[in-house]
């Protein structure tokens, strides 16, 4: 039953997705325009700095920078934003009182945009790699989906943080402006995080996107196994066993305090 109900909305979302054509295709235009933009910054940037000779050159190291910061603000809003639709269709409510868990409806409803995030994630890839002279044959795929699934639990629970705050205020979401804002700067997106003063450093190692982008480098770039990535994989599965639970309890009383100021339905 659990899965039918998954499944169900997973392919209501991709077909309500699948009507706006015009949608995906300034997605891509959206993604082209990207990667170039950093492909020519990378011409200018050059290969000169000995911080970046362990990526080869500056642009495959800001590529999987640029992809998966897309993919972690879309793993931070995707269940906020199954919280705004359902309120901004007036259907939170109801959705309580029959036997779907909420928590089901959120996982289920932001399904298809982490799939879809994904696939985002592989189109910055191979367009790096087939066109664009990045080296992935080096590439080691079972460390790369250990580290996308574990940046995914670890991100899940901050998402979870982040539909609570929408339901308590509405707007205005703490957790989605930190992560989606100072963490771009903080966790080695565009430059390495050695280049920032030491005090600053300090700050990344607080930052789950800062290991993910660390283990996803030398997992794509230098084909490092699990083994050789063990203290990116235990730091991702510590913020995972913190930030899940607590994500949960979180999200917990923000519905319980909705219901009892009667604002559940609004936003």
């Amino acid at each position: 039953m659990f899965f039918r109900k998954v499944w169900g909305f997973f392919k209501r979302d991709m077909l309500e997705a699948f009507s706006y054509k015009t949608s995906f295709f300034f997605e891509g235009i959206g993604i082209f325009a990207n990667i170039f933009t950093f492909f020519f910054v990378a011409k200018i940037v050059g290969n000169a700095s000995p911080l970046l000779q362990a990526y080869g050159s500056y642009f495959p190291f800001v590529l999987i920078g640029i992809a998966f910061a897309g993919f972690q603000s879309i793993a931070l809003n995707s269940f906020a934003s199954v919280v705004q639709k359902e309120q901004g269709a007036g259907t939170l409510e109801a959705i309580l009182i029959t036997p779907t868990r909420l928590g089901d409806v959120i996982f289920s409803g932001a399904l298809w945009d982490l799939g879809f995030a994904t696939l985002k994630v592989l189109a910055y890839l191979l367009i790096g790699g087939l066109f664009l002279g990045v080296d992935l044959s080096h590439i080691n795929v079972v460390s790369a989906v250990v580290v996308l699934v574990l940046t995914v639990t670890a991100l899940a629970g901050l998402g979870l943080f982040s539909a609570g705050f929408a339901l308590v205020l509405k707007r205005g979401d703490p957790v989605n402006y930190f992560f989606n804002g100072i963490s771009r700067f903080l966790s080695g997106v565009y430059f390495p995080v050695s280049i920032l003063p030491l005090w600053v450093q300090k700050f990344s190692l607080f930052i789950p996107l800062t290991y993910s982008l660390e283990a996803m480098r030398m997992a794509l770039l230098e084909g490092k196994n699990i083994f050789a990535l063990q203290q990116e994989i235990i730091c991702l599965l510590l913020f995972s066993a913190f930030f899940l639970p607590s994500g949960f309890l979180f999200f917990g009383w923000a519905i319980n305090r909705a219901k009892k100021t009667g604002s559940l339905g609004f936003y």
